[in-house]
């Protein structure tokens, strides 16, 4: 079945939906509803490359694990597979195993990563902000590749403390002790 195929009125998507579909594309969905990704521009994926490469060899050797999107995430996982939030961000970081299956990551990951594009902007800074937040993701970055800014939101009780990085600065991951990720290799072209 094809998201096309699918009845005028049915308005809500599930993961079950999305496990049937035999289209080629990234998709996320938001509370049943969906959207579909651009691919994203080099620049994106370089600063995303950059930052995969410094949590990863920060990790090497120790059970949390970094993904690189399209990296399923099932924020509020049903065992009915009717859970209609389904995300690919673009870098997660998971630190219990047991949230990982062969398809990704059942309940909120310990760190997601945004890499902001002009088609993404919005959801990336509202939808995606409130249901990470909703979901209990306990670290949150949105990366700005125009500012070249990284916001960083860390989970205090039930909202987000918002902390704004520059290119010249340095920011340590809170989920993981001892990580630091200088920015300005991060933004280098």
């Amino acid at each position: 079945m094809s998201v096309a195929e699918k009845k005028p009125a049915e308005t809500h998507y599930t993961y079950k939906d999305y496990l049937e579909t035999d289209e080629d594309y990234r998709a996320e969905f938001f509370d049943g509803h969906i959207y579909v990704a651009s691919p994203p521009a080099r620049y994106h994926q370089g600063i995303g490359r950059n930052l995969l490469l410094k949590i990863g060899n920060f990790l090497e050797g120790k059970p949390a694990r970094v993904y690189p999107a399209p990296f399923g995430v099932r924020l509020f996982p049903k065992s009915d597979l009717s859970d209609g939030t389904y995300v690919e961000p673009d870098i997660t970081v998971i630190c219990d195993p047991a949230k990982l299956d062969d398809r990704g990551c059942n309940g909120p990951p310990d760190m997601i990563i945004e890499i902001l594009s002009p088609s993404n902007r919005q959801n990336d800074m509202l939808v995606k902000f409130r249901k990470y937040l909703q979901a209990g993701v306990r670290e949150y970055w949105i990366v700005d590749t125009e500012e070249k800014t990284v916001h960083v939101c860390i989970l205090d009780g039930e909202q987000y403390r918002v902390s704004v990085y520059g290119e010249l600065q340095t920011v340590p991951v809170t989920v993981l002790p001892g990580c630091t990720i200088e920015l300005k290799p991060i933004f280098a072209d």
